[in-house]
């Protein structure tokens, strides 16, 4: 007898269909889709940018910080400026590839260990008006990198930014709004956009470092090390003064020590992150390379992740200082995701770059008192490690549990996904862009093992926030005829005519008719 809720029978039909799907319109991006139009695949280049002014107020997908100028509302401007910024645009568009800007890909669905009925790979697609899916043989994931952020007193403050949004705003855009920064960091791609902006003729009035040494020469900049960022203080307008001390030998601030830097925006630079949203979604195997920038995916030598038809390139595959200065070797490894093309041996950093976020971490944000994290949900280090229910619970504190993380959750190192479930940390608008390193450097630092022994926080698509109203077109009347069957309803919901006076999970109906049966 069919049962005609049962998966079988129905199929995925795309509304487009293409050959190769590349994702990111940077230099890897592009190199790639230039390289397969040589070949005469048919190639469409997707790229989220220009991002409306809305979605970057609520700093996705970068930590733009609310630097942005009145020119970020023009969206026509800004579609004209990226185009202008790259040459490699126009000769995208010249050589066929249909190039499609504005365009989020929300998500990535290949055959794998989980799924083995698709057609071939399918992208998720979104303009902000529509969704749709497009297939395609192959898939090339170019989604570049995001900053870390790092949690201190004001960075909720207009003009708190990643380096990777400020560069994208002054660089490509000239939206930027700032006349004098402080940077904190000084990892390769910290010192060299701090050159960039000083180009730009944007003051740097310090580089901070908390460490005794900076990572790598940076005399020709305003170095302060051994420092710790106390608060950045400021008003409506954003910030107006950073405050910092000096460090200690016991990794304090020293009592009497602050010193009052003025500037209107302060610039997170402590680490570049890859991002593999998309991957991690899709079912690719990740793996965690603190010489490659954290969490990358696991890659064969043709660029291509533990599924097949999808490959990864430029910094969603992995970011060490050569490659952030010399964009030769992204565009490289797009060509070779393409043709096999020999890639050079790949420089590995010999910069730990877990060890340096936990420093920093440990040194700024374990410090600080009653400062969110997790500025969407407003959760605190010391909730995150107490693992405190969300505050407006009301929870007492006399009704919890042990305030032990390994009471709580058990032995080995705990799971960012348990806290985000108990606390809440994570699950904001953001989609945990601002918090998710962070709340991992917590973990390892109370659990006292690396960062790398911390398990990845899992991504799910959309891995962009859809409008309800965009994402319902998408819905396939077969299956939401039975959405209830699908989601295990039945045991899930009860209308409140048929609840009875105390109910628990035990005595709950699992079973029985459900609503669209």
């Amino acid at each position: 007898m069919h049962d005609p809720a049962s998966i079988n029978g129905h199929t995925l039909t795309p509304e487009e269909q293409t050959g190769l799907v590349v994702i990111g319109a940077g230099p890897a991006g592009l190199a790639a889709a230039l390289e397969a139009a040589r070949q005469g695949f048919q190639v469409v280049l997707v790229d989220e940018n220009p991002v409306p002014a809305e979605v970057m107020a609520d700093d996705i997908p970068l930590l733009f910080g609310g630097r942005m100028s009145g020119a970020a509302r023009n969206r026509g401007a800004m579609l004209e400026a990226f185009i202008a910024s790259d040459p490699a645009i126009a000769a995208a568009f010249d050589a066929g590839v249909d190039v499609r800007l504005g365009t989020i890909a929300w998500g990535v669905y290949g055959n794998g260990p989980s799924v083995g009925w698709l057609p071939g790979p399918v992208v998720g697609l979104s303009d902000g008006v529509r969704s749709w899916m497009i297939g395609c043989s192959r898939v090339i994931v170019a989604t570049g990198r995001r900053d870390m952020g790092l949690a201190f007193a004001g960075w909720d403050l207009p003009g708190v930014l990643g380096m990777t949004a400020a560069l994208r705003l002054a660089c490509r855009y000239g939206a930027l709004q700032t006349r004098c920064a402080v940077v904190l960091g000084t990892t390769a791609e910290a010192l060299d956009g701090a050159r960039q902006l000083q180009a730009r003729g944007i003051q740097i009035a310090a580089v901070i470092e908390t460490a005794a040494e900076p990572l790598h020469p940076a005399d020709d900049l305003p170095l302060l090390t051994s420092r710790i960022v106390c608060r950045a203080e400021g008003g409506p307008d954003g910030v107006s003064t950073l405050v910092v001390a000096s460090r200690g030998a016991d990794g304090v601030p020293v009592a009497g020590s602050e010193q009052r830097i003025a500037c209107d925006t302060v610039i997170l630079a402590i680490g570049a992150v890859p991002v593999i949203e998309l991957l991690d979604a899709a079912g690719c195997r990740i793996g965690f390379a603190s010489e490659r920038g954290g969490a990358v995916p696991l890659l064969a030598e043709n660029q291509h992740t533990s599924i097949a038809a999808i490959a990864a390139v430029g910094d969603c595959a992995g970011i060490w200082p050569k490659k952030s200065c010399d964009p030769a070797i992204a565009q490289a490894e797009g060509r070779r995701a393409v043709s096999a093309e020999a890639l050079p041996e790949r420089p590995i950093s010999a910069l730990d770059s877990a060890a340096y976020r936990l420093d920093w971490v440990r040194a700024t944000v374990l410090s600080a008192e009653n400062v969110n994290v997790c500025r969407c949900e407003e959760v605190t280090a010391r909730e995150i490690l107490e693992v405190r229910p969300p505050r407006y619970l009301n929870w007492p504190d006399d009704r919890r549990n042990q305030l032990d993380l390994r009471a709580l959750l058990g032995e080995g190192p705990p799971h960012p996904d348990q806290i985000k479930r108990l606390t809440r940390a994570g699950m904001g608008v953001c989609q945990g862009r601002r918090c998710r390193e962070q709340v991992a450097c917590l973990l390892a630092l109370s659990a006292g093992c690396g960062l790398g022994d911390v398990p990845l926080g899992s991504y799910r698509a959309p891995v962009r926030p859809l409008p309800l109203s965009v994402a319902a077109g998408r819905e396939d009347p077969a299956l939401t005829a039975h959405w209830d069957t699908w989601f295990g309803m039945k045991s899930q919901y009860v209308p409140f005519w048929e609840a009875p006076k105390h109910a628990t999970v035990a005595t709950r109906d699992a079973g029985g008719a459900v609503a669209s049966e």
